[in-house]
């Protein structure tokens, strides 16, 4: 018979410990202080948005100003970015229906759709008042466009948030790119003389939206990835190996706007694996999507202290403190709101710690 060596064992299993605890919290408990979040970034979001991005689509731009001799290859672009923003009704419907039961994210959704609203106004003006098109060259499109329907890549609310994160910086990335090109900074030579005070305002204006949307998602993304670690960390990769930007598949002419873009400098797959994936796998806490992968196929079970199996998805890629110190700010700026518009004194917002 071999007698095992005791000291030997528990430092076996000390080892195999996930670096962090076991949640404390009940899968019903995590869910409410999730919701709870998200109700209180919602309010936060809205008074930031009344306070400092109220702008028209008609009145707030100098559209008699708008260029009208732009290059084909920016009218192609405007054309383009118009199309995408025409499925706004099916980006809020479909969503809609997946996160109805949250309050929060439901409300967000609509708020969002407002201000996606806005966009496609937005993006129609620059189309219009290039004349490049004809006004009914343009309504025409716009119908064949709304013929097609867009439906979400994933139909569960926690690999959408995952995929908000991701289309909104690269969204954003997109028209602060095409901005860069408004203010003649081009290094391209067929845009030398591209420069339209206007539609760098238009980009600029769009762009601050989308950082804001962004921001939105990647703190609901934390407050996840802080609770369901596991589920999140799965959901993310996911996420990655689908993405694609929406509607891609059923804009007609789609390549054409891509190339375009492509060619111009605006987006491409150097710019979706740098500025998009790795920035905001960072933001999250996740060295990089190597760290990600290799993480995911270490996932073990491991021992809990009373010797209870569980799934861990800590790695050394994964920055956990930097995740917790994203929610705790988050549910800071939350009380600091609350606070101020006196929500503290009747039904006040509280981080609660998932761990010991």
């Amino acid at each position: 018979m071999i007698t095992p060596d005791i000291q030997e064992v528990v430092s076996v299993i000390e080892d195999e410990r996930p670096k962090i605890p076991v949640g404390l919290l009940s899968r019903q408990e995590k869910d409410r202080h999730i919701e709870r979040a998200f109700v209180g970034l919602y309010r936060w979001y809205v008074d930031r948005s009344q306070k400092t991005r109220d702008w028209n689509p008609d009145r707030s731009f100098d559209w008699k100003s708008f260029r009208t001799d732009h290059s084909p290859e920016i009218n192609t672009i405007l054309e383009g970015f118009f199309a995408v923003e025409q499925y706004v009704p099916d980006y809020v419907s479909t969503l809609l229906r997946v996160i109805r039961q949250s309050h929060g994210r439901s409300h967000f959704h609509i708020r969002w759709g407002s201000e996606e609203e806005k966009h496609a106004d937005l993006w129609y003006n620059t189309v219009l008042f290039s004349r490049y098109r004809s006004p009914d060259w343009l309504r025409e499109y716009m119908h064949a466009l709304r013929s097609e329907s867009w439906e979400l890549p994933w139909d569960d609310p926690l690999h959408m948030i995952f995929y908000t994160v991701f289309q909104e910086l690269a969204t954003q990335l997109n028209y602060r790119k095409l901005m860069y090109i408004a203010a003649g900074k081009s290094d391209k030579p067929h845009f030398a003389d591209a420069r339209d005070p206007v539609l760098r305002q238009v980009c600029a204006v769009i762009s601050a939206d989308e950082s804001a949307h962004f921001d939105f998602f990647l703190q609901g993304g934390r407050i996840f990835l802080y609770y369901y670690p596991d589920e999140s960390l799965r959901a993310i990769k996911d996420v990655i190996e689908h993405f694609a930007m929406p509607a891609n598949d059923i804009i007609p002419d789609y390549d054409i706007f891509f190339e375009t873009i492509l060619k111009a400098g605006i987006y491409g797959p150097r710019d979706h694996a740098k500025d998009v994936v790795k920035f905001a796998l960072n933001r999250m806490g996740v060295e990089g999507r190597k760290h990600l992968e290799e993480g995911i196929r270490r996932m073990r079970q491991v021992p809990d202290e009373h010797g209870n199996f569980r799934e861990t998805a800590i790695f050394d890629g994964l920055d956990f403190p930097k995740v917790e110190k994203g929610v705790r700010d988050s549910f800071a700026a939350i009380e600091a709101y609350e606070r101020e518009v006196g929500l503290d004194a009747v039904d006040p917002t509280a981080f609660v710690s998932n761990y010991k």
